[in-house]
């Protein structure tokens, strides 16, 4: 599952109730954010554990990965994740949260069209994809309070309305 939004509309919310439920149902769940996850392989690549590390995120039944798209990866970091995405294709499900469309990967993978397409090609095949869009939930007490009313709060980012025939609007 994908869930992509701007800042602050529920993505990582729902991405752990999710989890939670997986939980419930005695399914083993894992939660990481991209940073946590990428620093964590890194450090197993130099400490040599990386096999054991790609055991841990691939043997939860339910992996969600948080915040895809806030830094650009490099290129080792593009091709950690990679290897992380293919190790549980078909065999876990894997819940990821986004800001950015997909046509905005490349950036995030070492601007690697090669690398980012693989990635998408084996994400997107069996995934349910969830655009979520609204106003951050976290500001909006302060948005009705009349607080804040600095354009900076009232992005419209036209990118994240995809083809309505590939995302379900939540």
């Amino acid at each position: 599952m994908i869930l992509l939004g701007q800042c602050g509309v529920g993505k990582t919310h729902l991405a752990i109730a999710l989890a939670y439920k997986a939980v419930q149902h005695r399914y083993k769940a894992k939660f990481t954010t991209i940073s946590e996850l990428l620093h964590n392989a890194t450090k197993a690549k130099k400490e040599r554990k990386y096999d054991a590390f790609l055991k841990s995120v691939t043997n939860p039944s339910v992996l969600v990965i948080d915040e895809i798209g806030y830094f650009n990866m490099n290129k080792e970091e593009a091709n950690h994740f990679f290897q992380i995405i293919s190790k549980r294709y078909e065999r876990g499900s894997t819940i990821l949260t986004s800001n950015l469309v997909f046509s905005k990967w490349t950036q995030i993978f070492a601007g690697d069209k090669v690398v980012t397409t693989a990635i998408l090609d084996r994400l997107l095949h069996h995934s349910h994809i969830i655009n979520i869009q609204g106003d951050s939930y976290r500001l909006k007490e302060k948005k009705e309070q009349g607080i804040l009313n600095s354009d900076i709060y009232k992005i419209e980012d036209k990118s994240l309305v995809q083809d309505k025939e590939k995302t379900e609007v939540v």
